[in-house]
């Protein structure tokens, strides 16, 4: 009788594991103001279904949101926002996405900034009829950009004036993004790719075809999606930020969400896009706003110092520049394929 039931046992084990025919495994939810999705290639979990992870993992994305989303009544963003110069207590996850902030900022001299906040609503790039606002407008709101005023004691955080909103749309995704990498791999998935909006991360490889993932470069001049070719990535996040995007035309002219804290306009240097690849989602999402800024010279500058980071910067004419030794990694295609494969 003991070992009919130690191999009905082995039985249950072996049927709770997903056959590989059956992969991916893949959901899509709205999360984070954006489409996001999870597909799941292989996993050794065997007490979970992938979709189990994966509704698992989206409901911890919805957590983070309700913590650092700045439109969510009761984030910890909103009440810093709300908090009129008194100290907010908030969560260690919080704190842990201010602290990486306030280092882009300090590296990037200013061109990553958190303050810009009043700016971006001001210019409501998601609203249904957007405009540019008034230059006295602008010149007023810039006044209160300046991330040296975040102030952070223990889990205590102040704004001091004239600083009075924060916004971490240029870093959240990719924090989340890290955030789910590692609870899928704890959770035992060995292959998967995650995709926040523009924030894309691959865990292992594509285990179907015992390849690394192709992962798409779009082409900011298409209006269909097409790539301009595509990377091999094992581990990696690439992260995507182009004037493409969000925008609104106004006389003919092209306004996108991407603001110059220094001006308090969109940028204007040239650049449609930067793509950079980085073990870690955040490092990538906040170099992609950061470069943006400061453009192709001084952004490629930046990014050679940096050891582990690549990246591809796409000029108003389609021209291609690499951080050194990123050329050879990209494989160019003149047709429409998919962003993941």
């Amino acid at each position: 009788m003991k070992k009919l039931i130690l191999i009905g046992l082995g039985a249950i084990m072996l049927c709770s594991c997903t056959p590989k025919e059956v992969y991916p495994v893949k959901q899509t939810e709205f999360l984070l103001n954006t489409v996001c999705t999870v597909a799941v290639y292989n996993s050794e979990n065997n007490e979970k279904t992938p979709d189990e992870l994966i509704t698992e993992g989206f409901e911890l994305v919805r957590e983070y949101e309700n913590k650092l989303s700045r439109t969510i009544e009761g984030s910890d963003i909103s009440k810093i926002n709300s908090s009129e110069g008194t100290p907010i207590e908030v969560s260690d996850e919080t704190i842990e996405i201010l602290k990486a902030s306030e280092y882009y900022s300090e590296l990037s001299q200013g061109a990553f900034d958190i303050t810009t906040a009043p700016l971006s609503i001001r210019w409501d790039f998601e609203g249904e009829d957007p405009h540019v606002p008034p230059a006295d407008e602008i010149s007023e709101l810039v006044k209160k950009v300046d991330y040296s005023k975040v102030k952070i004691d223990g889990n205590f955080v102040t704004l001091e004036p004239p600083v009075d909103a924060i916004d971490l749309g240029a870093i959240a995704k990719g924090f989340i993004a890290d955030k789910l990498k590692e609870f899928l791999v704890e959770n035992g998935v060995t292959s998967a790719t995650i995709s926040l909006g523009g924030n894309l991360y691959a865990i292992g490889e594509n285990d179907l075809e015992n390849r690394p993932f192709n992962i798409g470069i779009q082409n900011p001049k298409s209006s269909d999606g097409s790539i301009i070719g595509y990377v091999e990535i094992t581990d990696k996040s690439l992260v995507t930020s182009g004037d493409y995007q969000r925008f609104f035309m106004e006389n003919g002219k092209r306004y996108h969400h991407i603001l110059d804290p220094k001006t308090g306009y969109p940028v204007d240097n040239n650049v449609s896009s930067v793509t950079i690849i980085s073990d870690k989602s955040i490092d990538g999402d906040a170099l992609s706003t950061t470069c943006f800024v400061l453009g192709i010279d001084k952004g490629l500058e930046l990014i050679n110092g940096i050891s582990g980071i690549d990246a591809v910067f796409i000029d108003k004419n389609n021209n291609l520049y690499f951080s050194d030794g990123f050329e050879n990694e990209l494989t160019f295609t003149e047709y429409s394929e998919t962003l993941v494969s």
